[in-house]
């Protein structure tokens, strides 16, 4: 049974993609894979204002860095994370944390 998820406020993510880069890192990820991948999605103008958004997505090799979350560590992506966008968090509380954060915020359940 899954007890974490991921909590991505994408709303505040820079693009810098130090967490595509921490995840490569970290488990010796090969260069034409991704454990972690920023998309981007923008300019576009959207009810007359100009949008540019960034959105970390995990892929199904995220384990949430299991071997990491049981030494007591961050995920890779999660710690070096320059926006503090992204949080490990009980699969319990993510409904309302997601709610409490507002739009443009995404889970993950490895």
């Amino acid at each position: 049974m899954k007890t974490h998820g991921l909590l991505i406020d994408f709303k505040y993510c820079t693009g810098c993609h130090a967490c595509e880069i921490a995840c490569k890192n970290e488990h010796d990820i090969a260069m034409d894979e991704w454990g972690i991948k920023v998309f981007e999605f923008g300019p576009q103008k959207l009810k007359g204002k100009w949008a540019w958004d960034y959105l970390p997505m995990p892929t199904d090799l995220c384990d949430l860095c299991t071997e990491r979350r049981e030494a007591g560590k961050k995920p890779a992506c999660v710690h070096h994370c320059l926006a503090d966008c992204m949080a490990v968090v009980p699969v319990e509380e993510i409904s309302a944390r997601m709610q409490e954060a507002g739009d443009k915020v995404v889970s993950y359940i490895p």
